[in-house]
């Protein structure tokens, strides 16, 4: 089969011949219809992370938003047959240690890859199944791989966002616009910061009552002033020092911060935070990571009936091809939207 594999860390990625995987017994293979190229590929290829103990395999193929059909299961498993229709989980957890029997599973950190190429392995697949409802596309359902469900599970589980309260959204990429569009359709106001006209333009598209750009003026002093006192949420869904320190600085007395953006080599996984603002205002800080497989279905369900439209953040479908240059375009956050290959 065609895949796009990474060689070397921060050299391009090349499309070849690579074997197709094989079946684990508790496992599934897909056949790859959609895969989202999402940011936490290019922190890989970048060679990030490193600090938490992420150092892939070389060579490899990326890709963990992928959506497609059941073309094999394993002997052990039970609840998938060939031909059924699911959504790779971002995180694909065992099923059996201590964070999935406690509703945890994406604290069982074994991250779904692969999906840059024809074929894909979906690991503990009786546990980590989710079947996509018929009026759901394969580009759609893979632009939620992963931006869009920890979006989710992020505004919805941690930040527990509420119609009445104003939302403030640093950094308007794959995430940034989720985040945007899932706050607003709760009903909260929803005010959406960046650097790029053309990023703020498609997230008021998607949601949000308000853009700033920070390039033109001080988002900080803009949010007090459009919310009269600060958000009663903030999320940084970049992950750059600036971003994270602006958003928590958002916030009004009592607020909640909800970090989803990860660190660059920049950072290494340091910031630094206004620890007296967060003293005195007894601000909340908590971190989002992906989503449980079983939260799927809710989320799911709404995209269905309607609620929620990812497709209105999908702005280019590809080739495999030229998948790679979506990726190095991220270097210098010129992607609009998100990108998906349908073409392999």
């Amino acid at each position: 089969m065609k895949a796009m594999v990474m060689e070397e860390i921060g050299q391009p990625m090349v499309v070849k011949d690579w074997p197709e995987p094989k079946c684990p017994a508790d496992g599934a293979i897909v056949r790859v219809e959609g895969s989202g190229i999402c940011r936490s590929d290019w922190h890989l290829w970048q060679g990030d992370w490193v600090w938490v103990g992420f150092k892939p395999r070389l060579p490899t193929v990326l890709g963990h938003e992928f959506a497609g059909v059941v073309e094999e299961i394993g002997k052990d498993v039970k609840n998938l047959k060939p031909g059924m229709r699911v959504v790779a989980p971002l995180v694909q957890g065992c099923g059996m240690c201590d964070d999935c029997r406690g509703g945890h599973s994406n604290h069982c950190f074994t991250p779904s890859n692969g999906g840059y190429a024809r074929f894909a392995v979906l690991r503990h697949a009786d546990f980590n199944c989710a079947e996509l409802p018929e009026k759901v596309d394969f580009v759609e359902a893979s632009s939620m791989g992963c931006r869009y469900v920890t979006a989710f599970h992020g505004i919805l589980d941690q930040g527990q966002v509420k119609a009445e309260e104003n939302v403030v959204v640093y950094g308007c990429g794959g995430v940034g616009l989720s985040a945007i569009q899932i706050a607003a359709a709760l009903g909260a106001r929803v005010i959406a910061v960046d650097l790029d006209d053309r990023k703020l333009e498609l997230a008021k598209e998607v949601g949000a009552a308000d853009g700033v750009n920070g390039k033109k003026t001080d988002p900080v002093k803009a949010v007090m002033e459009l919310t009269h006192g600060g958000a009663d949420v903030s999320v940084d869904a970049l992950g750059i020092a600036a971003t994270c320190r602006n958003a928590i600085s958002s916030l009004r007395k009592r607020g909640r911060h909800i970090q989803i953006g990860l660190t660059t080599n920049l950072e290494k996984g340091e910031v630094a935070l206004p620890v007296d603002q967060i003293v005195f205002k007894e601000l909340q800080i908590m971190g989002s990571l992906a989503i449980q497989s079983f939260r799927y279905p809710a989320m799911l369900n709404m995209v269905e009936r309607g609620r929620l439209e990812p497709r209105k953040l999908i702005t280019e479908t590809i080739p495999l091809e030229k998948a790679f240059g979506v990726l190095e375009q991220m270097s210098r956050f010129e992607n609009v939207g998100i990108s998906v290959i349908n073409q392999f």
